[in-house]
């Protein structure tokens, strides 16, 4: 991770971290950047969430994009991974998504990518990251015919939307489907594509203000939906965050259908068709104890990266893997993007219960997720205290005493100073007991602030 760009962007409370002269340098060093590389006008795509902010950075970007040169085509309000196949089957340069993702409205972000819709490389994000800090010589002015323009691009989203609805291979007619868009990206997109695959389709929280997205609302808030599908009687719900690059479901008895279960419900559906290449699901580090014991159960390999998508990303890449992805809803089919993307992700799961004729609180049964207890505590030196040989011991009689019925992970937090202790157990007790023993250590060793 660099000074400003994280694993998702540059992203913090909009005007204060992220300001609107961070915006036009931005769009400064890429118009710039692109077209001094290809030797021509540079285009780049543009997508923007529902956050009051997002006009304003829409509008500074463009503005330090055309002073260098480039052009600027505007999707206006759409989702990350609509970017990202637009700006891989568009041909487009670059690609910049406006989003803080889950993030409270005050916040906002701004996420890059390269030709091919992937996450930007970290070179590129440690030229525009040098460019922010004045390392740049000031780079020259577009002129005369040389200056670029915007392009209304509208017609991008359209046809990212019936991407999705040609990757359905069933009809969802006498579906009753709920959806909650989070005021967010997916507001007018997901419904438009249930409604087009034949689903009677509910939706909430599809009336964004710019103040409100994510707001009670959403992927992390999901018990509203759980509410509204039993309420309706619905057969399944989704629900999406701000940008809608991550989906979290709900089953028809109520029951929340976290990123695990999406990846064991796909991953052996996929088995069992022949397709799960190398046998293999990519997992993050965070996934729950009871989703490897049912991998296990089913044969099915994996692997587990860093937290972020963006590692379980390279990770597929790198391994020619098909399908990984995260609890939070991240998940990422390699066949058709290179980028979570929820609203696909929900079209797979209704695939998957066409396909079986099976409710999806079926389809989930054979996951039983483990209790779970995280703390963070705060250090002064977070090596030091991960790397102290009394905490390594403790963290290791924890494991002996858990065996095959559970799990510990310390780790590092990427952007705090914190070390986070997580326990998977057969019961909170458990959990809570381990946990408390292994950060009791940490503290008699005098790491902590």
């Amino acid at each position: 991770m660099g000074k400003y760009f994280g694993t998702d962007g540059f992203r913090g409370e909009a005007n204060v971290v992220l300001t609107y002269d961070h915006a036009i340098k931005i769009g400064r060093f890429l118009g710039w950047y692109y077209g001094a590389r290809l030797g021509k006008k540079a285009r780049v795509v543009i997508g923007k969430d529902t956050r009051r902010s997002s006009y304003m950075f829409e509008y500074a970007l463009c503005t330090g994009l055309m002073a260098s040169g480039a052009d600027a085509y505007i999707m206006h309000v759409t989702t990350t991974p609509s970017v990202s196949y637009i700006t891989r089957t568009d041909s487009f340069d670059c690609g910049i998504m406006i989003s803080a993702s889950h993030n409270p409205y005050y916040d906002n972000g701004i996420k890059l990518m390269n030709n091919n819709g992937e996450k930007m490389d970290e070179e590129t994000i440690r030229e525009v990251e040098k460019y922010l800090d004045g390392e740049y010589t000031e780079l020259p002015m577009a002129k005369d015919s040389e200056i670029g323009r915007t392009v209304d691009y509208v017609a991008g989203r359209n046809r990212y939307m019936g991407y999705l609805i040609s990757l359905s291979k069933y009809s969802f007619n006498g579906k009753r489907i709920g959806l909650d868009t989070s005021n967010g990206s997916a507001w007018t997109i997901a419904k438009a594509v249930f409604d087009a695959l034949g689903a009677k389709t509910y939706v909430i929280n599809n009336e964004p203000d710019g103040f409100n997205i994510n707001t009670n609302c959403g992927s992390t808030h999901i018990e509203h939906l759980q509410k509204f599908v039993l309420e309706k009687n619905l057969d399944a719900g989704f629900a999406y965050d701000g940008d809608a690059d991550r989906c979290l479901c709900v089953d028809e008895k109520g029951n929340v259908i976290t990123g695990d279960h999406i990846l064991y419900i796909y991953g052996r559906y996929m088995k069992e068709r022949g397709k799960l290449l190398n046998n293999t699901v990519v997992t993050t580090v965070m996934s729950n104890f009871g989703l490897y014991k049912a991998f296990d159960k089913a044969g099915i390999g994996y692997e587990k990266t860093a937290v972020g998508d963006k590692y379980v990303y390279e990770n597929m890449v790198r391994n020619g893997h098909r399908i990984g992805g995260e609890q939070s809803g991240h998940i990422i089919f390699a066949k058709y993007a290179t980028t979570g993307d929820g609203i696909l992700t929900s079209l797979k799961i209704m695939e998957v219960m066409m396909a079986r004729e099976k409710p999806l609180s079926a389809l989930a049964a054979p996951v039983t997720i483990y209790p779970q207890v995280l703390k963070n505590v705060r250090v002064k030196s977070k090596p030091e205290a991960q790397n102290d040989p009394d905490v390594q011991a403790a963290v290791a009689k924890v494991a002996n005493e858990l065996g095959q019925d559970g799990r510990i992970l310390v780790r590092e937090s990427g952007t705090e100073p914190l070390i986070r202790v997580m326990v998977e157990a057969g019961d909170d007790e458990t959990c809570e007991q381990k946990v408390d023993y292994v950060i009791e250590v940490i503290k008699q060793k005098g790491h902590l602030v």
